[in-house]
């Protein structure tokens, strides 16, 4: 049964998805340790603040099922060393960059 036949007759617009797996997520972190969840949300506050889109996945009802970071495929690479470039700094670098974030650099 059709809603309007008259434009059942028009030519279709082509779907604009992006059909590419290019943005298929790719967990970039798990960990089912205590610690677990205040680690990956420093590591999406770290891709957050670079621009790349993270997704924090959890079972809020069970917290031992672990948590993990999940970022678009094509940008896994650069998310990985961005991590990588946070954590070998080390706490000492995130306190000066809060700092200079406070003073407005």
């Amino acid at each position: 049964m059709a809603q309007d036949p008259e434009r059942d007759n028009e030519p279709r617009e082509r779907d604009e998805t992006d059909d590419s797996h290019d943005l298929d997520l790719v967990t970039l972190y798990s960990s089912s340790n205590v610690d677990g969840e205040m680690e990956a949300d420093v590591i999406r506050g770290v891709l957050d603040s670079n621009g790349i889109p993270a997704i924090l996945v959890r079972a809020a009802e069970f917290p031992n099922l672990g948590f993990e970071v999940r970022v678009p495929q094509s940008m896994a690479e650069r998310a990985r060393r961005l991590v990588a470039e946070a954590q070998a700094a080390g706490p000492d670098a995130a306190a000066e960059g809060e700092r200079e974030s406070e003073e407005g650099r």
